[in-house]
């Protein structure tokens, strides 16, 4: 991608053509991510109070490690997007008390819960990535392969947000997490929906983003 092109691009498109977006996507390539992370210390101090409340809750190890897989394996150019092209929330203020949520742009894309002394986890996707013909027609889910992305069949459900070709799946407790986060398939569509909103622009949730949780995302 020449200067010219870049600086008309938007979004991760500014750093990554197509081609090497689909690469990705499939798993073709790994993207060199090096360097030091562009932060704000004021930032940072932000969320310290909160970031330290969340580790007081007995879930808070499973959350940091889980999303110890979920910030490598889903989103492109961790340091390099960090809070500008997504971004992590801390105990955000909203009315599911969530533990952490993973935005882009204006999109919710990965939210944990607590659950007992447990997790369970929300991942906003394509519909089109879980049916059995590709298209977006709610009829036609795929849920045998969600099933099987699981450990048990009930600890997986899903439902219909709001907009063309979206599609929710709620997951409980942190085995069926990690074992939805080892499909291939899986992986594939959750790179494929972050990098839809990430090529947006940029993200709307830069001013909750805490640095505290994201440490642990790129494994500082």
């Amino acid at each position: 991608m020449d200067a010219t092109s870049s600086r008309r691009a938007t979004g991760v498109r500014q750093f990554l053509d197509l081609e090497q977006q689909r690469d990705w996507i499939a798993g073709k390539i790994d993207l060199p991510d090096g360097g030091d992370r562009s932060e704000s210390l004021e930032q940072r101090f932000k969320y310290v109070a909160r970031f330290e409340k969340l580790l007081s809750h007995p879930q808070a190890g499973e959350v940091l490690e889980i999303l110890g897989l979920y910030g490598p394996n889903c989103i492109p150019l961790l340091r390099k997007t960090e809070r500008y092209y997504w971004s992590v929330s801390c105990l955000p203020s909203t009315s599911d008390k969530p533990l952490v949520r993973v935005n882009a742009s204006w999109m919710e894309l990965f939210t944990l819960y607590a659950q007992g002394d447990d997790i369970r986890a929300r991942f906003i996707l394509h519909l089109s990535d879980f049916t059995t013909d590709r298209s977006a027609t709610p009829s036609r889910v795929d849920e045998a392969f969600l099933e099987q992305s699981v450990v048990e069949p009930e600890d997986i459900s899903y439902f219909f947000p709001r907009g063309a070709d979206i599609f929710g799946i709620n997951v409980r407790g942190s085995v069926s997490i990690r074992k939805l986060l080892g499909s291939r398939r899986v992986v594939c569509a959750i790179r494929t929906f972050n990098l839809t909103h990430m090529n947006r622009g940029r993200n709307a949730y830069q001013a909750s983003h805490c640095y505290s949780v994201a440490d642990y995302m790129q494994a500082v």
